[in-house]
């Protein structure tokens, strides 16, 4: 059995993100990764925002905080917007010229019904698929991804715990593929 996987290199990082910026250009899938991957939402919570989430309309500009209620856990979640995400966003806003009910992530035809989980799926697949070797890459692989290189970074383990809402670090490792990284290093560097 397979499981998803972060993407544990950052050159493969930008191989994935340049697919839809540069190869294959496509503004709203370039935007999907880039928030699945600086967000670290599940899909489901991804494709479920809307364009008055992340921008107030009145005042035009971008909320520096995204307030969401987690579909699978029901849990309140805030999450700061950086500049990678809202560049994304103003980039695609200014394509799209979207209205504040408006899905961010929707079918080109109707904004008003948003991608399906499996038209998610079939984005982010097609461009790991045409620039990584690995064939564990899903969108949860963008979720995980962010946690993982958190972790690389040194980043406080309760914290990222918190992020993902686990009740244990033990979780936190496995979900991340930290305890398998940690053994092939240890067999990979261990010289005597």
């Amino acid at each position: 059995m397979s499981t998803t996987q972060p993407i544990r290199n950052g050159e493969d990082i930008q191989k994935l993100l340049n697919y839809y910026e540069q190869e294959k250009p496509n503004l709203r899938n370039y935007t999907l990764i880039i928030c699945g991957l600086h967000t670290a939402l599940r899909i489901s919570d991804l494709l479920s925002l809307r364009w008055e989430n992340v921008y107030d309309f009145k005042k035009r500009r971008y909320v520096t905080h995204l307030h969401v209620y987690e579909k699978k856990t029901g849990k309140r979640s805030v999450l700061a917007l950086n500049h990678h995400v809202i560049q994304a966003l103003e980039e695609y806003r200014n394509f799209r010229m979207p209205q504040p009910q408006d899905y961010i992530f929707s079918k080109t035809t109707n904004p008003a019904h948003p991608l399906c989980r499996s038209q998610a799926y079939r984005i982010v697949k097609k461009a790991a698929e045409a620039t990584l070797d690995d064939t564990h890459i899903s969108c949860h692989s963008l979720r995980k991804t962010f946690g993982y290189h958190a972790w690389k970074r040194g980043t406080s383990p309760v914290l990222i715990m918190d992020v993902y809402n686990h009740s244990s670090f033990v979780i936190t490792r496995r979900y991340l593929g930290i305890d398998q990284d940690d053994r092939d290093t240890l067999f990979k560097e261990l010289d005597f």
